[in-house]
Order: structure tokens, then sequence, then C-alpha cells
């Protein structure tokens, strides 16, 4: 197999992510934007969105499990984790447009120890092949001296991870959240 026909090989195997950008970086701030295509219509792909319980990685969740996560897609609804006594709030919906848009305000994981402020927000068009685009844009500022460009990369890989579960749950799962 000659280069060219193993890259077009592999681009087949991953056609859900597009290259991911870092497009802002300084101590006090950053803007990762990820772009995936899902093979589902926008209102389907919303459905599977509001669900991070059937899709979020469980050891991003404070209580290694994503069946503890529950998201109120509504403006003051809570995406939060609950277990035991315990409990944690990821983020604070701020804006919804069901099949459309979901924003969310909040630091997510060991940001939340920072004193910084970071929004969320998940676009979902519909596309020429009959599914979806989905961008993925997480802004997050705060002091200088917490360095935060020091952090990009590994919340540039973090986003991407997620919601590239969130894509090939989208994708190919039927839609019904996981029990």
């Amino acid at each position: 197999m000659n280069c060219k026909t193993l890259a077009a090989s592999l681009t087949l195997l991953l056609p859900l992510a597009v290259p991911a950008a870092v497009t802002q970086s300084s101590p006090d701030g950053a803007i990762v934007e990820h772009h995936f295509h899902i093979a589902a219509s926008p209102q389907d792909a919303w459905d599977a969105l509001i669900h991070p319980e059937s899709w979020w990685p469980s050891d991003h969740t404070w209580s290694g499990d994503r069946g503890k996560l529950r998201l109120d897609a509504q403006a003051g609804g809570c995406f939060c984790e609950s277990w035991g006594d315990a409990s944690a709030e990821h983020g604070r919906v701020i804006m919804s447009q069901p099949g459309r848009l979901l924003r969310m305000r909040g630091a997510l994981g060991p940001l939340q120890d920072m004193a910084v402020t970071a929004v969320l927000t998940v676009t979902l068009a519909a596309n020429d092949a009959g599914g979806t685009d989905a961008t993925v844009t997480y802004r997050v500022s705060g002091d200088a001296s917490h360095m935060l460009d020091a952090f990009v990369p590994a919340v540039d890989k973090v986003i991407g991870l997620q919601f590239g579960a969130f894509a090939a749950w989208a994708s190919g799962s039927g839609l019904k959240p996981a029990t």
C-alpha cells in the first residue's frame, strides 16, 4: 500500500474530527476551537448533546462515573454531577437554542480551582451531506498570574476528547442515552 492510499484509508477511519485550533493563548486567557462532522441531523445531535451521561468520558468526571452527570439545557440550568453526598457544578447554561446552540459558563476540571471565567459554546448547523457540523469553542480568561497559556495544550486536548466523544455518540449510537 502506498502512502497516499494509507493516508486516504486513515482519513476514512476518522471522519468526525476536523483539525482544532488554539485561536488565542496568553497568560490571562485562551480560546480553543474544535470542529466535528456528525452523521445526524442538528436536532438529533442536540438530543445527544444534552445527555452527557451517555458520552462524556468517565475519567473526566469528579466521581469517575459519567452516569452521575445531568444537564438541564435551559437558561439557568445546571451541568452538574452528583455522587453520594458530594456534588459539583461543571457549568451553568446561559443560552439554549435547541438544535442550534448551547452556551455554558463554567471552568471545567482543575480550572475550577483558579479565579477564571470560562464560556463553552457548542453550535450545530446542518451541512450539505445531511448531517451536522458542530463547532465547540471554549474561552477561558483570568488573572495573568495563573499563566493560563501553560494550560492551553491540555485544555485543547481534553475539549477535543470530550466533544469528540459527543460527535461519535451522536453519529453512531442511535441517539438513545445509555442507562
